[in-house]
């Protein structure tokens, strides 16, 4: 990171949205993953691939949140990792509907909202950091 990169003032606010995020996305996928009960009834057809990556991105979306209450450069790079891997168990899940397995729709929902998200954050910052990072003239 340069000494020019200022935190924008949007960041912190987004870095607790994620954080929450981060948080309500694992116990819920850890109450389907790990208790027999009343998440695991209600979250219905789930599909097991996308459950553990959405459980295991929990963990990513709390570093990220971490990354930009410090405003790091690799802040960008965690977002655009799970923006891409994101939309690739999207693309995943979409075969499997395709394919006749079953689901859950808030599942089609919940993954455009994921991917919609990860894709904002990473345009976001990456808009701030690139004006952050030094020019080279040659």
């Amino acid at each position: 990171m340069t000494e020019h990169a200022i935190r924008p003032r949007w960041a912190i606010p987004l870095a607790i949205f994620i954080g929450i995020f981060s948080l309500t996305t694992l116990k819920a996928g850890g109450e389907v993953l790990f208790i027999d009960g009343i998440g695991r009834e209600a979250a219905g057809n789930y599909v097991p691939f996308v459950l553990w990556f959405n459980f295991v991105a929990g963990f990513a979306y709390f570093a990220a949140a971490a990354g930009l209450i410090i405003w790091h450069p690799w802040v960008e790079h965690l977002a655009l990792t799970i923006a891409i891997l994101t939309i690739l168990v999207f693309v995943a899940f979409g075969i499997h509907i395709l394919m006749g397995g079953a689901y859950e729709v808030r599942t089609v929902g919940a993954m455009a909202l994921r991917s919609l998200i990860w894709l904002g954050i990473v345009f976001s910052v990456r808009e701030k950091l690139v004006h952050a990072r030094p020019r080279i003239s040659i």
